[in-house]
């Protein structure tokens, strides 16, 4: 039997959520050339998170990666941490596993964040990159039939008290309790992200989950038809209209004072990125994807035109410290985002 997306204790029907999300990227500082060391990386993670919370903003979400440059192998770690750091952010992941993560390691480990945080926990499940899977010992072509069957498993565990189960990709379980059990009996809010794949969205709708347009560098009316297929799928699915469904959507963000101010010092990082700076220039990118550099009107007018292109969406979360972004220019940018940005959205958002 399908779950209702009113099973969760979170109500996302009303005012949009904004937040901050981190791929824990391990980058060279293209203006300065340092390197920041592993420890510095992750004790910057948890001082952005704790800023966020102190300027106003929602939630806080922590990636998972396993391949160099990245320090977010151990997601959950982190999240319990925050746990303890901060008193209202919601705190997510920004990707979990599903298909190399064991389902009753995340259902126990989720269960034991959500107690320790008062429920502020949620997670958004992914599938990862081709080369992790034979990493964990799967083979990245099952990648989404393993992703659906794990996520099947995962929410018997958190409803049912006694499981059984048979399935093609572990071995079976036999009369098993994970245990502790879901806060209140009420299991973590889930997210699906993807830059693309129908079958995440797919994943998301059949069950009334949220779905997340995860990458920030693809045009934006890519992220325009998937999240049209989710949104459609929610309602054949029976769980309400398609313009109500639950959509997150990312975006990669350089504020300044003046948009002149923001291109002359976010154009280093531009060009230092793994993805971007490849072909387009930098002002192809702004105005074609999700990716907002420019003054505080810039990027409120840049997300209300992406409400508008992708209908009413219930989280914006933005990326601030990729590629080498040293830790004093995240915290003024969140700065800026907690005193000229995100109330002016708030504003606008309730007027409509």
């Amino acid at each position: 039997m399908l779950i209702p997306a009113l099973d969760y204790p979170l109500a996302y029907g009303g005012a949009m959520q904004f937040g901050i999300y981190s791929i824990g990227e391990v980058g060279v500082d293209p203006v300065s050339g340092r390197t920041p060391t592993a420890q510095e990386r992750i004790r910057a993670m948890v001082t952005i998170a704790q800023h966020a919370e102190e300027v106003g903003l929602d939630v806080f979400a922590t990636g998972e990666h396993h391949d160099p440059p990245f320090v977010t192998s151990s997601p959950t770690t982190m999240l319990g941490y925050l746990a303890a750091c901060t008193r209202r952010l919601t705190l997510s992941t920004a990707t979990t596993l599903i298909t190399t993560n064991d389902p009753v390691r995340v259902a126990e480990d989720f269960a034991v964040l959500q107690h320790l945080a008062d429920g502020r926990i949620e997670l958004m499940l992914g599938r990862g990159t081709h080369q992790v899977s034979p990493w964990f010992g799967h083979d990245s072509l099952d990648s989404a039939a393993l992703a659906a069957e794990h996520y099947e498993l995962l929410r018997r565990l958190w409803r049912e008290e006694v499981v059984d189960w048979d399935g093609r990709y572990r071995r079976p379980l036999r009369n098993f309790t994970a245990t502790p059990r879901p806060l209140d009996g009420v299991p973590p809010f889930v997210w699906h992200g993807s830059a693309s794949s129908e079958s995440a969205a797919e994943l998301a709708a059949r069950h009334g989950d949220g779905f997340f347009a995860s990458n920030t560098y693809l045009p934006a009316e890519h992220f325009a038809r998937i999240i049209a297929i989710y949104r459609q799928r929610y309602a054949d699915h029976g769980h309400g209209r398609a313009e109500d469904a639950i959509v997150g959507v990312g975006g990669y963000i350089f504020v300044r004072r003046s948009s002149r101010q923001a291109a002359e010092d976010f154009r280093p990082y531009f060009h230092n990125s793994r993805i971007m700076g490849r072909g387009a220039s930098l002002e192809e990118y702004v105005s074609e994807t999700p990716l907002m550099v420019g003054s505080p009107q810039q990027v409120i007018d840049k997300i209300l035109t992406l409400r508008e292109r992708y209908g009413h969406y219930q989280r914006q979360l933005l990326m601030v410290d990729g590629d080498g972004i040293p830790l004093p220019t995240v915290l003024e940018q969140l700065d800026i985002l907690g005193a000229d940005v995100v109330p002016v959205l708030r504003r606008e958002m309730a007027a409509r």
